[in-house]
């Protein structure tokens, strides 16, 4: 009997010791499976952290006006807004200037062979732009004499001129002095910074990277405005070149009609 519990307590012993054994083994692989999960965590937040938020370009422009402050910027952006404004106006005005001047002086001389002067200057009164206008001003002193409605055509020729480069003169304006902001905000950010660093008494890159970073936006944008503008005021500036050679063109059209009727 005692041999028996004797067997029995040695075969209890080495189960229990086989179950311990298994135990530990089971909870080793544990472990290292949540070290090894908690691992690509933290990793996954490592890597959330480093990457930047992707701001469109809406966005970035938002932020790097606000970085720049709101005072040389706000002038800038005004400068841009109101040449913008002008130069939309200027365009649109242009464009319905524009006309068909051969066919107009076609028209022209076809009325007076059939209807005279009176019905010539119908036919200007019914076609809008600058070259009609001018054609009309010149069949109203055709009956004093061609010199009286040469006259006439280069003096109306010169008010439509002024009428086409209304404001434009602004625009020009605007292409210089949004630079200009733009350097002036620039030469203060820069005198900030120097301030920062002769109350620090040490020259420090942090102290001024962010002002010298603000300093250089305003500059940017304003170099950006002057650089939209400038391609505005050029078209622009086409536009007008082009309707003038045409009133040349057709005033000298109008002359010889007058000359031989």
């Amino acid at each position: 009997m005692k041999r028996l519990l004797s067997i029995i307590a040695i075969i209890s012993v080495v189960f229990i010791q086989d179950l311990t054994s298994n135990v530990n083994i089971f909870q080793d692989e544990m472990d290292a499976a949540e070290v090894e999960e908690a691992s690509m965590v933290v990793e996954e937040v490592v890597m959330e952290v480093e990457e930047p938020e992707q701001l469109n370009f809406h966005q970035e422009l938002k932020k790097r006006f606000i970085e720049g402050g709101p005072g040389f910027m706000g002038i800038v952006l005004l400068c841009l807004i109101l040449g913008l404004a002008i130069a939309i106006e200027r365009i649109i005005y242009l464009n319905l200037s524009e006309s068909d001047s051969d066919k107009l002086t076609k028209d022209v001389e076809a009325a007076m062979k059939s209807g005279g002067i009176k019905a010539a200057k119908e036919v200007c009164a019914n076609t809008p732009g600058p070259v009609a206008s001018i054609f009309w001003q010149g069949l109203d002193r055709a009956n004093e004499s061609v010199e009286s409605a040469e006259k006439a055509v280069i003096a109306y020729g010169g008010v439509q001129m002024g009428q086409l480069e209304k404001n434009v003169s602004w625009i020009s304006l605007f292409i210089a002095l949004a630079p200009m902001l733009g350097f002036m905000g620039t030469v203060i950010g820069m005198i900030q910074a120097f301030d920062k660093i002769e109350a620090a008494g040490d020259m420090q890159p942090s102290l001024v990277a962010g002002g010298i970073k603000v300093a250089l936006l305003t500059t940017v944008f304003g170099l950006i405005v002057a650089i939209i503008l400038q391609i505005f005021y050029n078209y622009i500036i086409a536009k007008i070149d082009s309707i003038v050679n045409d009133m040349e063109n057709a005033s000298i059209s109008l002359m010889d009609i007058l000359v031989n009727k």
